[in-house]
């Protein structure tokens, strides 16, 4: 909001009332504050200054001690994203942000170009079953895509499965979907407005009609069809209030057979000695033995194998020690297929006879390129490697002789990729930074790729370029990073420049076609994407080196790599954004903090940016492995409020900043955005805006409708432009 220096003379007013207010109830004090605040916008929505006065969060006295340190938390009431203080906070903070969106003169036009860029028809690598082929489409303005069904590639689409019929405004959309043996039924689950939470439906695929079986609670889970019904993972139903934030703890593996009450559904699996492990679980090709992988962090896991058609089922372990990890990929002459990367850091391809599990033979060997991929088509097996963050495909004999290298089309990723291990057709899409989404057909027989479909994107590619660059972090070590931008662009410093990483996790950073940077690019602005460490990139010992106690290596990589681009004259501090997501929003607030003089623009979304609380709330507790926790050890602790976002913030100038979360988002639930951007309006001395967008029926950001995307992108680039001073054109 805008307010003239006049109305600024009052805040001294509401304030002293607000502090008048301590003596009485908290949450009371809490909502008359906001009412204050709520109807000081109101009153600066007509004034023509550019000053932002922000509504004052009001404070509580709640303070954790931690090895014998106090630590305040004076927005701990921000953590109930249910109460009507909460949602009067939330509801004044966003009148402040789209107010002040709604002002960036070019952010409609901006939201036209956006919607253009995505709006190409598009079909994902099909993959065949029972003698039909399935793809999923979108004509380019869908807020969902469509599941169809084809007699053949070339032949008429049917609809077989349209998630943009299941709500009014497209906010239902498909996280999976298994057919049953014979294709008779198709099992598929759906998320309601971003949330983690799942249900799962079946579809009788010859009349087209929704069985009364209807599963609800299902949370990280796979579905295994036999012959009869599924398999399944669910959680017990949270308490009312509490199924967005409350851990996520006793999860269990169910059979449901068609037909039967789920709520009577047979619990196959179960470990309640260790209730904060969650278990998945897959069946082989010829549903012979279900396979349970058990994870208690987001490394290592353990895995089970269980023969359900013995008279007498008996579990056998493969692997228990949580240590390393274990990737089932499929069943062929009797021999169990796994990826794994005990002793081989940049992993490898083992198989074991299901009746010595504790046998594992090596098929293909580590090497000095990451395993990212795996599976069989065509008799073969399908390898795919990471190369500096591009992918690399190759072929290998069941017994692993290598064969050949699959030719891709350049320097890029395989976005999705289709095979089976009897069909000889393999399908996938390739991209790039500038290279949109692309469908091949490959012919494991012949090893030759021919194009399916090509891209309709409003794109040309000859007028841009892609280079990577390696370049020295604080500590030497090369890191990757690409950098795209139009051709000819001059090194003089003065170059707007998105700078996005996230680094963690094990997830590599991938060149990828993004059709929300191309007007940003249009506009003579240049994207860079380091590789950090914490990913994947270089395999397992990568992404421990910014883990725990070294996850300043992932903070330094980044600030490094924005040295760089203005040390090599790409830019300057001025014309310097950031942008990451969820473990991404985590470095970017730490950047900030450790850094404010370095960047113009930060961009924090989802982010995890209360390091001492995160593993309090749903999954939070699986992340450990990668951050510790501040209940873990003393120099844990101190550790992470060395660097946590949250505690890090001082009187300082800030970057113009945007938060992002969502008011769904149960997998980093929003009250880290919440407290976190509260801190950084109190903390922040500059004149530079320190927003929150909060979007409202979306979570962590799968599944998000296209218009809502859009949106959501526009006001990324609006916010992102408008701060770097840019002046937009669109035709």
């Amino acid at each position: 909001m805008f307010v003239n220096d006049k109305l600024c003379l009052n805040m001294f007013g509401w304030l002293s009332i607000c502090d008048n207010l301590f003596n009485t109830k908290p949450d009371m004090k809490i909502k008359t504050c906001l009412m204050i605040a709520g109807s000081l916008s109101m009153l600066s929505a007509c004034s023509s200054s550019d000053k932002i006065v922000y509504p004052e969060t009001p404070k509580g006295d709640v303070t954790d001690t931690i090895f014998g340190r106090a630590v305040a938390d004076p927005y701990r009431w921000l953590e109930d994203d249910r109460s009507e203080a909460t949602a009067q906070w939330v509801k004044a903070q966003n009148e402040i942000t789209y107010d002040y969106l709604s002002k960036i003169p070019f952010r409609e036009a901006l939201r036209k170009r956006m919607a253009a860029c995505a709006g190409f028809p598009q079909m994902k690598a099909p993959f065949r079953k029972n003698g039909k082929y399935y793809a999923f489409k979108n004509d380019g303005i869908q807020n969902q895509d469509v599941l169809y069904v084809m007699d053949s590639l070339d032949g008429e689409s049917r609809v077989l499965l349209d998630p943009n019929t299941l709500s009014e405004d497209g906010t239902v959309a498909l996280s999976n979907i298994k057919f049953s043996k014979d294709g008779r039924y198709l099992a598929y689950a759906i998320a309601r407005n971003g949330s983690d939470w799942n249900e799962i439906f079946v579809l009788d695929t010859e009349t087209g009609s929704v069985l009364p079986d209807h599963i609800e609670w299902v949370k990280f889970s796979d579905i295994a069809w036999d012959e009869s019904g599924f398999y399944y993972s669910a959680y017990p139903q949270p308490e009312a209030g509490q199924e967005m934030s409350a851990a996520n703890r006793d999860q269990r593996v169910y059979y449901h057979k068609l037909g039967d009450d789920p709520h009577k559904d047979k619990v196959v699996f179960k470990d309640s000695a260790h209730p904060l492990r969650s278990v998945e679980a897959t069946i082989t090709s010829d549903g012979q033995y279900l396979v349970i992988s058990q994870i208690e962090s987001t490394t290592g896991n353990a895995l089970h194998l269980l023969d359900v058609k013995s008279k007498r089922p008996a579990m056998k372990t493969v692997a228990d020690d949580f240590t390393y990890d274990y990737v089932f990929i499929d069943r062929i002459d009797g021999y169990l297929y796994l990826y794994t990367n005990r002793e081989a850091p940049r992993g490898k391809i083992v198989r074991i006879d299901p009746k010595h599990p504790e046998k594992m033979q090596t098929v293909v060997a580590e090497s000095e390129h990451a395993i990212n991929r795996y599976l069989f088509a065509g008799g073969k097996l399908i390898v795919g490697y990471n190369v500096n963050a591009s992918d690399r495909l190759f072929a290998y004999t069941p017994e692993g002789t290598k064969l050949h290298e699959i030719e891709l089309p350049g320097i890029g990723c395989i976005r999705e990729i289709e095979g089976d291990f009897s069909e000889n057709n393999l399908f996938y899409r390739f991209t790039s930074y500038i290279y949109p989404p692309t469908l091949y057909r490959y012919a494991c027989d012949s090893n030759r790729s021919e194009l399916v479909q090509t891209s309709a994107a409003d794109f040309d590619p000859e007028l841009y370029e892609s280079n990577l660059v390696f370049y020295p972090s604080k500590d030497g070590t090369q890191i990757p990073m690409y950098i795209t931008h139009k051709k000819g662009i001059t090194l003089d410093g003065k170059n707007p420049t998105l700078l996005y990483g996230y680094g963690g996790f094990s997830i590599s950073m991938s060149p990828r076609f993004i059709t929300s940077v191309v007007p940003f690019l249009e506009q003579g602005g240049i994207y860079a994407e380091a590789c950090l460490r914490g990913g994947s990139e270089y395999g397992e010992e990568w992404h421990l080196a910014g883990t725990k106690m070294q996850k300043q290596n992932v903070f330094d990589d980044f600030i490094s790599a924005a040295e760089y681009l203005i040390g090599k004259g790409y830019t300057n501090p001025r014309k310097l954004g950031i942008h990451g997501g969820s473990n991404g929003g985590l470095l970017i607030g730490a950047c900030m903090t450790q850094r404010p003089d370095l960047f113009a623009v930060a961009l924090p979304a989802v982010g995890v940016l209360d390091m001492l609380r995160y593993h309090k709330f749903t999954i939070g507790w699986a992340w450990a492995t990668d951050y510790g926790t501040s209940e873990e050890s003393p120099e844990m602790f101190e550790y992470l409020l060395g660097y946590s976002p949250l505690h890090n913030l001082r009187t300082a100038d800030y970057p113009a900043t945007l938060v992002l979360t969502n008011d769904h988002d149960d997998r980093v639930v929003p009250a880290h955005s919440f407290k976190f951007a509260a801190t950084l309006q109190e903390a922040n001395c500059g004149e530079h805006p320190t927003l929150i967008r909060i979007g409202v029926n979306a979570g962590h950001g799968a599944g998000m409708p296209r218009h809502m995307d859009t949106d959501y992108r526009t006001d990324i680039y609006s916010f992102l432009m408008y701060n770097l001073g840019m002046k937009p054109v669109f035709e």
